[in-house]
Order: structure tokens, then C-alpha cells, then sequence
């Protein structure tokens, strides 16, 4: 577990834009954000993207915030939740800042880093899989740890796995995840599928069409034959209707 950092500290400002609006607040490079908790009441607000990106990074969604309110004389401690991202440009679109109690415990994801190097993909033995990228934790909003790192320099060998168990976190933290849940393992290599060469595929197409279109073309034959003969037997065969 990395240690405590120091306080992160943002400023936003009461937002009066709503709905379809808020776009005009984006083209501005301002990012619209509600704030919302426990026995707190909603509160629209809009904050300077520029100065959002770098606490977003320092603190993540794990991370606790000094949040001040231009106006307002208190800091309101909030967490960083619900981002919601543009498609293509990878931008915040929207952000939400969860108000916290010091007091009570929260539950949130702590996002999971691997430190080390693995001897196992340093030596091509066997590849790296990471099934779990963050751990559901509870803890006092100052308790909680801005992130997990797991250490993957003891896997060695194939199956050789770090599971939620075996991650050490302070007594004050409870996981909530699975602990019999795989974070990281080493698993085997994909085997490469062996390609024929484009040539003989080619030079193969090419013999089955040939086959094909003069084989086609003889039972193509045949079978008018056939039907011809068929429509004169039938014709032989028909009797004059009697007067």
C-alpha cells in the first residue's frame, strides 16, 4: 500500500447551466459535476477542466478531496465518482463528487498497480493475465488507500498466481471482494496456428475452380441430355385422344 499523500485540493463554483446547456459549459473546457451523499443535498456545480484533470490523477476515485465551493466558507470532503468519458476523445463529459462523513466508513474500489517484474514473461515462460484491476474495499474516508500495489516479482512458473488474499492492507481497511479471486497469474502462451504457404493455397483455389467449372459443365450436359431424351420419351408415349 502507497503512502498518504497530501491533501488534494479543488475549487469548483455553483452551476446554473443544466441539461442540453451544459454543452455550452464543455465548449468552454469547464466540466459540469454534481455533488450528492448521505443526508447532503444535491448540489449542481461546474469546475475549470485544466484544474480537474491533475486531481483526477492524483486522488483517482480512491482518493479524498478537499472540495471548496466559491461562496461557501467550509470544505466539503468528497470522493471522485461516476466519470463519464467522451468516446472518442477520451475526455470528461461529467463528474460526480460524493460527500463523505470522516466519521462513517464508505465503500469504494481501490485500483490495483503491479510493482515488480515476473520472471516468468521476463524469460518468455509464460504470459501475464490480470483477471481483477481494483479491490472493493470499506474503510473511514481517511483510512482509505489511494491505491493496492501487488508485487509480481515471485512469479515464477506457470499458475503461479497473487490472489485477494494475499493482499496486505491496514486493519482498518475490510476487503469486500472474493478473496479467493485471482488478481494475477501466470498462464501459457497462445501457440501460433501454422499457415500454409499463400502460394500452394492459391495454386489449390485455383485447381478447385478448374475442376469444378469442367466438371459443371459435364454434368451440366448430362443432365439436359437426360432431360431432353426424357421430354421425347414422353412425347412417344403420348396417345391421340379419341374424337
Amino acid at each position: 500500500m502507497s503512502d498518504k499523500k497530501n491533501k488534494i485540493k479543488l475549487l469548483v463554483e455553483k452551476r446554473k447551466l443544466v441539461g442540453r446547456q451544459v454543452k455550452l459549459l464543455r465548449k468552454d473546457s469547464v466540466l459540469p459535476a454534481n455533488i450528492y451523499g448521505r443526508k447532503v443535498k444535491s448540489l449542481a456545480v461546474q469546475v475549470d477542466l485544466k484544474s480537474f484533470l491533475p486531481v483526477l490523477k492524483e486522488a483517482g476515485e480512491a482518493g479524498l478531496v478537499e472540495l471548496k465551493v466559491k461562496g461557501e466558507d467550509k470544505i466539503r470532503p468528497v470522493l471522485i465518482h461516476n466519470i463519464q468519458y467522451h468516446s472518442v476523445s477520451d475526455q470528461p463529459l461529467h463528474a460526480d463528487f460524493y460527500q463523505v462523513n470522516l466519521k462513517e466508513k464508505v465503500t469504494t474500489k481501490i485500483p490495483v498497480e503491479l510493482v515488480g517484474e515476473s520472471p516468468a514473461v521476463k524469460s518468455k515462460v509464460g504470459i501475464l493475465i490480470q483477471p481483477l484491476s481494483e479491490i472493493e474495499v470499506e474503510a473511514l474516508p481517511t483510512d482509505l488507500p489511494e491505491k493496492i500495489e501487488v508485487d509480481i516479482s515471485k512469479l515464477e512458473n506457470i499458475d503461479d498466481a497473487v490472489l485477494v488474499s494475499d493482499v496486505k492492507l491496514e486493519e482498518t481497511v475490510k476487503v469486500l471482494t472474493d478473496t479467493t479471486q485471482i488478481l494475477v497469474k501466470i498462464d501459457t502462451p497462445a501457440k501460433e496456428e501454422e499457415v500454409a504457404p499463400v502460394e500452394k493455397e492459391e495454386d489449390k483455389e485455383e485447381g478447385k475452380e478448374g475442376e469444378t467449372t469442367e466438371e459443371g459443365k459435364e454434368d451440366s450436359e448430362g443432365k439436359e441430355e437426360t432431360k431432353d431424351e426424357g421430354k421425347e420419351g414422353e412425347k412417344k408415349e403420348e396417345k391421340p385422344k379419341g374424337k
